[in-house]
């Protein structure tokens, strides 16, 4: 037997098959994948560190789109909240039995909610209820044995003298799973608080919430709010189903507030933090870049618990004087008060409270400054056609540099008048696109600034990923690892979608984001699983590593324009793309080494591994895996858990050895080493 291992080692399988025949007296036939295409080699030199894997390699993006926070992980349930989504329309509110609703600019609340919701019920009675109801987001989440907590202001009209019924009840009205009352109004706004505790009844989310009176008169409504119980209980939190989804993943940080949502299609309509911050009632909103009203009961302070509560840390994103329909400030004195603005912002999440800033947080509920080494200057400025950015970017640099010197500071694009610390860059691609630029970083200059892939997602599937999408992002993010020294950080993009209405105009802007969810349950896409298993699984060195005989398919690039298509109008020629990808960590401590390997071939591929620099390999160890039948295989509502990874035993390692890789996979296999 030894002679037989000395006499093979090293030879190909298809080799092996001939050698055996000898041997045997067997007749052996060949297939032309035995005869012409050897067994791919992946060498790993353990004694050769290449450089550390960034400690803030992977976090998350987040910006308000596909109702990411209003319908989504902000657990508040209600929709339009303060009615000011539509300025001339009770859009999402609904009479309950006689009277009418409009909307009133004569009653405000207050100066930020200068609009209120006035109910006209003249012949309400015991037998005639009038009232207003809210079928929140696509439904409203009843539970079993959950308690909502209710809130609203309301003032009466002289002559009303009735109580108020508080339901949570199916959309048909016929069952009430949870009532409470309000023995009586004033003629002055009051903020009223009740609590609506569900027995053991079916989940379901066709249902409405519904405020009543059985006594005739004309009451005002403003801020009426449902909470359900949310993540760490934090009042005004989150979701808890989606919470977890995220710690799972152990993220590193969080860019916020993210995207288009930073910048408003007008400058007026842009992220406006200090009016995002304090009592959820003096928030006025804004319309998002993406149609539809954002209260912003969701604000800064809440981004900066979400990064404490899930332990990572913010990478602040500035509003830099450009929005996206073009409207930008000039760099000079104009942008001044927006750079002063960026800094009483840095303030807000670091200043201890001797500072303006630092001492409002302490009012709004956090005395502790926050962790924060991340600005980044705007958002896609590539689209700033007055060539500003430049200007613009150098005046946020100067300033934040001289009085925050330790902060990093990341431009958006590149430029010429200062250095900034990390140049943000964008890909929504294509799985082709996505594995044919796998090594791009391998080859690129490690002079200027580093690298924050910011926004980039394999755009394969909707309303989130396939198992396409999720190979795509494989190969993609063995590329950033790899190259950790260059690519500090990265956030995939977009990370939430409500799949409840996924049509034009309903409840999806976007489509290929990271997770899904309804008002009542959620779900991680292919690509969530792929993202999770890189960011739990690594090592703190990369080593190097080298292949032969990487297997290859032939693609053919999109003719045409565009930061995500081909080039120059006419058909590029085709190219080879590898179909195998790869990289390797090591944990320095343990010694353990993960080895990533994507397969996108729809056929097993065997593969050689070969570990040089180190005394022996432990011969089991463990692997984890993600594979489909098909690159279109996916997960949803209904099937949230249908492409997962799974842990396997791992058998027959060693220094050398040979593992076959499924077809349409993502595997890390933990290598034990001495």
């Amino acid at each position: 037997m030894n002679l037989i291992k000395s006499l093979t080692r090293g030879l190909s399988s298809s080799k092996l098959i001939v050698l055996l025949s000898i041997f045997t007296g067997a007749t052996v036939t060949l297939t032309q994948a035995q005869t012409t295409n050897p067994i791919p080699v992946l060498q790993i030199k353990a004694d050769q560190v290449t450089t550390k894997v960034s400690p803030m390699l992977y976090g998350l993006m987040t910006e308000e789109i596909n109702y990411s926070y209003e319908g989504g992980l902000y657990g508040e349930l209600i929709r339009n909240r303060a009615f000011k989504a539509n300025p001339t329309n009770t859009v999402f509110w609904d009479t309950v039995g006689t009277g009418s609703i409009s909307l009133d600019t004569t009653a405000p609340l207050n100066d930020a909610l200068n609009v209120s919701l006035k109910l006209e019920a003249p012949q309400a009675s015991k037998n005639s209820l009038a009232g207003i109801a809210n079928g929140g987001y696509w439904g409203i989440p009843v539970k079993p044995k959950t308690t909502y907590h209710a809130s609203f202001y309301a003032k009466a009209a002289d002559g009303f003298f009735g109580a108020l019924t508080v339901n949570l009840q199916s959309a048909d009205g016929k069952t009430v799973f949870a009532s409470a009352q309000i023995p009586s109004l004033t003629g002055d706004w009051k903020k009223y608080e009740v609590t609506l505790t569900t027995k053991k009844v079916k989940a379901s989310k066709e249902n409405r919430f519904t405020i009543t009176t059985a006594s005739p008169g004309t009451i005002w409504f403003q801020q009426v709010s449902l909470f359900p119980p949310t993540f760490a209980n934090r009042a005004n939190g989150n979701r808890p189903d989606i919470m977890q989804l995220l710690a799972d993943m152990q993220p590193k940080f969080l860019r916020l507030p993210g995207g288009n949502y930073l910048e408003g299609d007008y400058i007026d309509e842009r992220f406006d933090w200090k009016k995002t911050v304090g009592d959820v009632s003096q928030r006025p909103g804004h319309r998002s870049s993406w149609n539809y009203w954002s209260t912003d009961g969701f604000g800064l302070m809440e981004y900066l618990n979400w990064c404490e509560d899930l332990k990572m840390e913010p990478l602040l994103a500035v509003f830099a004087g450009y929005a996206l329909k073009h409207d930008y400030i000039k760099p000079g004195p104009d942008l001044e008060p927006y750079v002063q603005d960026a800094l009483d912002e840095i303030e807000y999440v670091t200043g201890d409270t001797s500072t303006k800033w630092g001492a409002r947080r302490a009012k709004d509920g956090h005395p502790a400054a926050f962790p924060l080494h991340y600005v980044e200057v705007g958002n896609e400025d590539w689209f700033d056609r007055s060539g500003s950015y430049d200007g613009r970017f150098t005046q946020f640099f100067n300033a934040i540099k001289a009085k925050y010197p330790n902060l990093q500071v990341i431009a958006t694009t590149p430029v010429k008048s200062s250095t900034p610390d990390l140049v943000d860059e964008h890909y929504y691609r294509s799985q082709e696109q996505m594995e044919s630029q796998s090594h791009m970083y391998d080859n690129r200059p490690r002079t200027g600034p580093k690298i924050f892939v910011g926004e980039w997602a394999t755009r394969v599937g909707s309303p989130t990923p396939n198992m396409a999408g999720a190979l795509g992002d494989a190969a993609w993010m063995c590329c950033m690892e790899r190259n950790s020294d260059l690519v500090l950080i990265e956030s995939y993009a977009p990370l939430f979608v409500n799949v409840s209405d996924p049509r034009r105009g309903g409840s999806m802007q976007w489509p290929s984001d990271l997770i899904g969810y309804d008002a009542l349950t959620s779900y991680g896409s292919p690509s969530y699983y792929a993202q999770k298993m890189f960011s739990t699984h690594h090592g703190d060195v990369v080593l190097a590593t080298d292949s032969q005989d990487i297997p290859t398919y032939t693609w053919q690039p999109p003719a045409g324009r565009g930061r995500n298509g081909g080039g120059g109008g006419q058909s590029p020629a085709p190219r080879q793309v590898p179909a195998l990808f790869f990289d390797a960590t090591r944990d320095s401590q343990s010694g353990t080494i993960y080895l990533k390997v994507v397969n996108r071939l729809g056929t097993p591929q065997p593969v050689k591994i070969d570990i040089s620099g180190i005394s022996s390999v432990e011969t089991k160890g463990e692997a984890l895996v993600m594979k489909a039948s098909s690159p279109s295989d996916t997960n949803s509502l209904k099937e949230p858990t249908k492409i997962v990874p799974v842990t396997e035993k791992a058998k027959g390692l060693g220094k050398e050895f040979t593992r076959e890789f499924p077809p349409y996979s993502i595997t890390i296999l933990e290598l034990k080493t001495k």
